[in-house]
């Protein structure tokens, strides 16, 4: 499987409800495309931009920008966005149903999320089986960069996760996780985690598995 492309390097500031603005080319257009995808589905759910707000907790006026294609949202923002609509990451990036007894996925075919503020990248490798609720994924973490606080689930879901290059400090429920390559770790998310990457000069790479119980 062919190495992740090292990101760019982003500027280190402040994280709240922040957004970085849409680089050029390729990137303003999957911005654009992923604004149309989340105002496609908030019609489709009867949502208005408030009612999604309140059930984000991300403002509408940031919600508002990122529909129109002007922002790219950091990662705990689109997580939240997700979590507003009651669906997986994975399905707000554009994920559809595969009922299919056999998938492959080609590299070049992942659909992939790469954060404009901090770096890091997901890429989902595995069909969205309509059944199961198990994602594969693989995450890029560059080095001295964090994904910010994400939120739990609405409904339970467990995290097994092992590190293929680098080192990651898992932190649930407030208690840190150092992990060296080849490492691995379980956990249920109860509450908010984070991932972390401490290493001031080697990215991380690990692979996640998220299954979301029935």
């Amino acid at each position: 499987m062919p190495k992740p492309r090292t990101p760019e390097r982003a500027s280190n500031r402040t994280k709240r409800e922040t957004a970085a603005p849409a680089d050029r080319g390729s990137d303003a257009a999957i911005s654009l495309a992923l604004g149309q995808r989340i105002r496609a589905l908030r019609a489709r759910s009867g949502l208005t931009l408030e009612q999604l707000s309140r059930q984000s907790g991300v403002s509408r006026a940031m919600l508002s920008t990122i529909e129109r294609g002007e922002k790219s949202p950091t990662l705990p923002i689109i997580v939240r966005i997700a979590a507003g609509f009651g669906i997986s990451l994975s399905s707000l990036l554009g994920a559809e149903a595969n009922a299919s007894s056999v998938a492959v996925i080609r590299a070049g075919q992942r659909i992939a999320f790469r954060d404009p503020e901090t770096g890091f990248e997901r890429w989902m490798l595995s069909p969205a089986h309509v059944d199961n609720g198990v994602e594969f994924v693989l995450h890029h973490l560059p080095a001295g960069r964090s994904t910010g606080l994400l939120p739990a689930y609405s409904s339970p879901t467990e995290k097994y996760l092992a590190v293929s290059s680098g080192r990651l400090t898992v932190v649930v429920d407030e208690q840190p996780h150092v992990l060296d390559t080849g490492d691995t770790i379980y956990f249920e998310v109860q509450a908010p985690y984070r991932f972390v990457n401490e290493d001031p000069q080697t990215d991380c790479t690990y692979y996640m598995v998220i299954a979301r119980k029935r």
